[in-house]
């Protein structure tokens, strides 16, 4: 019997390949200590930073400090069930999360896992959490208004696509709020929204759901949720998933909305984080690189070129104040990395105006390009208009007297202020937005006493929309007003106002004849 080597040494070699590919080469290493969301483990020595590792018990890690003598790993799960001793198993791969249609109208956590009891999400789709953003030759000037459905917003501190407007303000003054609002009035313009809850109340959040749903919001909408009872490892991971599974939107030719709310309680668990990893605290016990937590995530954000698709991602993040603090630490870095901020202010809030926005510290960096430009033309003053009313209105509260041109732009100051309240999930149409803030600049309403200036809105916008509708479309359709729009209104304005007046002397005549009967 004859025996081919060649034969024997490709059998061989087959066989080794074969037995090398069943072979888990992954790093092993084992857990030192563990607490508190944290794990230190020995033995992972070619891990890399934000690596993804796997406990025994399937509780995924992420590589967060790269010892001399081990790792520090965050826990993203519950690290009771984790032990001292138990083995560690490297990955190989970054962290990921699903991303597309699938989880639309879904509650998901962070890493993707549904909470909302509606079944698993099935999608092959997967972005990794952390990526580079995206250059600025690859992107374009801002120049898309994304419409908040405010009054006050989109007049004076006007969004863009593309654009990262701060909310920012103290405990309960509506910052939640303003960013609800504006995901609502996406209703029909194909932008995707992400709302990400971090360190809030489970029952804050369900709220939040619900009037979602109750609106119909729920269908583009995903909520992705780390609340208050969640550990500090998920709060901080979880603005990074939200942004992951908007920006599979962006980077398909389409639009996405994210909110973040909020980002001081992002920090909060950072710095928890970071002070259990003996990270050396700086300023308020914050390490150093927490603005670059913020600036890495908020900078993804972007309006593509297009080249790339044209889509766009707008972020809106939530800062909350202390005391109105907007100088602190945290406060100032997002400031800072954003393109404006919405400022609301307690006093207003407590006084009834609502937003509560304060026009003077409230800036939109990107301003009129983020305007159609009939909203332009109506608005263009208004904010200045609005900050010299406010030291006016002080000025005048001292009990001096007033000339007549002082007091007329007072009047139509509080006029204007109270044209600029709006419920709580009532976001208004631009055009509408562009009727009432044309009427009560050009003095139509200075006659109106304040309590009914309300009822006048209200009425006029009905009226616009059911007797002029013909004027409505031409101005929804060119987005601009030329003369003949200018005249147009202002003809539908005079009739508007006969019948106010008409329809509101009828029933005081009315009474004035039963009266005496009634005697």
């Amino acid at each position: 019997m004859k025996f081919n080597s060649d034969e024997i040494a490709s059998v061989i070699q087959q066989e080794i390949a074969q037995y090398a590919s069943q072979i888990d080469v992954r790093e092993v290493g084992r857990v030192l200590e563990v607490g508190d969301g944290i794990a230190r483990v020995y033995g992972l020595s070619g891990v890399m930073a934000n690596e993804m590792v796997e406990f025994a018990n399937g509780t995924i890690g992420l590589a967060f400090n790269l010892e001399e003598n081990s790792v520090g790993i965050i826990i993203l799960g519950d690290y009771l069930e984790i032990t001292e001793g138990d083995e560690v198993r490297s990955t190989g791969r970054l962290l990921s999360v699903p991303v597309g249609d699938e989880l639309l109208g879904r509650v998901v956590d962070p890493l993707g896992n549904p909470l909302d009891g509606k079944g698993p999400i099935v999608t092959s789709d997967r972005r990794p959490m952390e990526v580079i953003a995206t250059g600025v030759a690859e992107r374009q000037p801002v120049c898309e208004p994304l419409q908040s459905g405010l009054k006050a917003v989109d007049a004076m501190t006007p969004i863009g696509r593309g654009q990262r407007e701060l909310i920012i303000g103290d405990r309960k003054t509506g910052k939640t709020a303003v960013a609800i609002d504006a995901i609502i009035n996406q209703r029909d313009s194909g932008v995707k929204c992400f709302y990400v809850a971090i360190g809030q109340k489970e029952s804050t959040v369900a709220g939040v759901v619900e009037q979602l749903r109750e609106v119909g919001a729920l269908d583009y909408t995903t909520v992705i949720v780390s609340g208050a009872s969640d550990p500090a490892p998920l709060q901080y991971v979880a603005a990074y998933a939200g942004t992951a599974m908007a920006e599979h939107y962006m980077f398909n030719s389409s639009h996405a909305l994210i909110v973040y709310d909020d980002l001081s309680k992002q920090a909060v668990a950072y710095r928890q984080l970071s002070l259990l990893m003996r990270r050396p605290p700086g300023r308020e016990a914050f390490p150093g690189d927490v603005f670059y937590c913020h600036s890495r995530l908020l900078e993804r954000s972007a309006k593509l070129s297009d080249d790339l698709g044209g889509g766009s991602l707008t972020s809106l993040p939530i800062i909350e104040t202390l005391e109105g603090e907007v100088s602190a630490y945290i406060p100032t870095n997002v400031i800072s990395i954003t393109d404006g901020q919405i400022y609301l202010q307690p006093d207003l809030f407590f006084a009834g105006v609502k937003p509560a926005m304060n026009a003077g510290i409230s800036v939109s960096r990107v301003g009129g390009n983020a305007q159609i430009k009939a909203m332009k033309k109506v608005a263009g003053g208004l904010r200045l208009d609005l900050a010299a009313f406010r030291e006016l209105e002080a000025f005048a509260q001292l009990g001096t007297d007033l000339d007549a041109a002082t007091q007329a732009r007072l009047d139509r100051g509080y006029r204007m202020v109270e044209i600029l309240k709006q419920g709580q999930y009532v976001p208004m149409h631009v055009v509408d937005q562009v009727l009432i803030i044309y009427a009560a600049s050009g003095g139509h309403l200075d006659q109106v006493p304040i309590p009914e200036v309300k009822s006048w809105e209200e009425k006029f916008l009905t009226f616009m929309r059911d007797q002029k509708s013909e004027v409505r479309d031409a101005i929804n359709e060119k987005q601009d007003l030329d003369d003949q729009l200018t005249s147009q209104i202002d003809a539908s304005i005079a009739e508007f106002k006969t019948q106010y007046e008409s329809e509101s002397s009828a029933p005081a005549a009315s009474n004035a004849t039963t009266e005496p009967a009634l005697a």
